[in-house]
């Protein structure tokens, strides 16, 4: 007996528990000041709005926007639909362009990932919501720029334009990559439908 218990692994119980605490712990986020969690959380949507602006994007494919979240496309989402419900001529109109903008994002970007998905892209539900919610940020600007240089109908049709082009360059080509390469048009011209409907409200307002 006393060989049989000399070969059963050695440790106690509470030197198991408090390792396996220390490993949790480690890996767990749940004890962090909640400072720590929201500061952690703004370095990584600025780190992917940077991505989206520069042209790294294009050229790797949107490796960098494969880590998801939806708070950057939620904030993203609500400045487009403020600053084009405060263009409004008519106040009782206000409401219903946020209401609109707000629609049009998220029921476009989710059409956008179930197309993907039935062409069997490999890709997750809220990583391609996360991807093209994140590459509207080119359009917000734009947004922005020609609520604040409002001077001529031309100067908003060129910010429009160039938010467009950048908004689809640097979303096409992560979408593009995620779906059998016989199916790459039927995976883009939806992207490019749905930032099209984004622009094309901007234009109206």
């Amino acid at each position: 007996m006393a060989e049989m218990q000399s070969d059963l692994p050695s440790g106690s119980m509470d030197e198991s528990f408090s390792s396996g605490a220390g490993l949790a712990g480690r890996q767990s986020t749940l004890d962090e000041p909640i400072k720590d969690t929201i500061l952690r959380d703004v370095r990584g949507i600025a780190a992917k709005l940077k991505y989206v602006v520069l042209p790294r994007a294009r050229v790797e494919k949107g490796a960098g926007l494969r880590e998801w979240d939806l708070w950057g496309p939620l904030i993203l989402c609500l400045m487009l639909s403020i600053v084009l419900a405060a263009q409004t001529k008519k106040a009782d109109q206000a409401g219903q362009v946020f209401a609109l903008v707000f629609v049009v994002v998220w029921i476009g970007s989710a059409v956008v990932t179930a197309n993907a998905l039935l062409l069997k892209g490999k890709i997750s539900f809220f990583q391609s919501v996360c991807v093209l919610g994140y590459c509207i940020f080119p359009l917000v600007i734009a947004a922005i720029l020609s609520w604040v240089f409002n001077l001529y109908r031309i100067v908003k049709i060129i910010f429009v334009v160039i938010g467009f082009t950048w908004a689809t360059g640097a979303s096409v080509g992560f979408m593009s990559d995620l779906v059998p390469e016989d199916r790459k048009v039927l995976a883009v011209y939806p992207v490019w439908l749905f930032y099209v409907a984004i622009a094309w409200l901007i234009l109206l307002t």
